[in-house]
């Protein structure tokens, strides 16, 4: 999208339930859609079945670096190439109001292929507050997008890839949170081509 351009957006009643609702949604600038989401609603309600998958064995984000801390490690290095020094210098320059520990940083050296796999801690930079859990979702959403693209090239440190573009992906949120606390993000790329 064009930050500089305001966008309509255009709100379908696909299923309105009792308990569950359907909204299809298109965000769209100079005419086209620049997002098509579909967005389903279930009201609270308790449930006899209930499982999750296990939080990983990781270390708490009290133990490790920030990212801004790992990427002046990085430049601190004499044999960084020239290549990466640019692409963190131009990381470092963003001012990304995310707050960024990941918990398997992969080597900035390092051209062999690793798995496609990230964890990191994140959270909103600053205060968010009691407000509406709406709002702690859509900064949720809008972290979301921060790693996959990085961790889909983990399998390919060897290729300068000038391109690449998240197309989709799905959430779910099952229970409040704060998007202004703690939050464990788990990014695995099952495929890519």
């Amino acid at each position: 999208g064009d930050p500089k351009v305001p966008v309509l957006y255009e709100v379908q009643r696909t299923r309105t339930g009792r308990s569950f609702s359907v909204r299809s949604v298109r965000a769209i600038q100079h005419g086209q859609p620049i997002l098509i989401c579909q967005a389903s609603f279930q009201r609270a309600q308790d449930s006899p079945v209930r499982h999750q998958f296990c939080m990983p064995a990781v270390p708490p984000p009290e133990e490790l670096r920030t990212q801004e801390e790992l990427i002046s490690l990085f430049l601190q290095n004499p044999n960084l190439a020239e290549r990466y020094r640019k692409r963190l210098n131009k990381i470092e320059a963003k001012d990304v109001p995310i707050d960024i520990k990941p918990v398997n940083p992969p080597g900035m050296l390092c051209l062999e292929a690793q798995e496609p796999k990230l964890l990191f801690w994140v959270r909103a930079r600053g205060y968010i507050g009691e407000c509406d859990s709406k709002v702690h979702c859509c900064v949720a959403a809008y972290i979301s997008d921060y790693a996959f693209l990085g961790t889909a090239l983990l399998p390919h440190r060897q290729h300068e890839v000038k391109f690449m573009v998240s197309l989709d992906h799905s959430m779910w949120f099952h229970a409040p949170f704060r998007a202004d606390h703690w939050m464990l993000y788990e990014c695995e790329s099952a495929w890519a081509g």
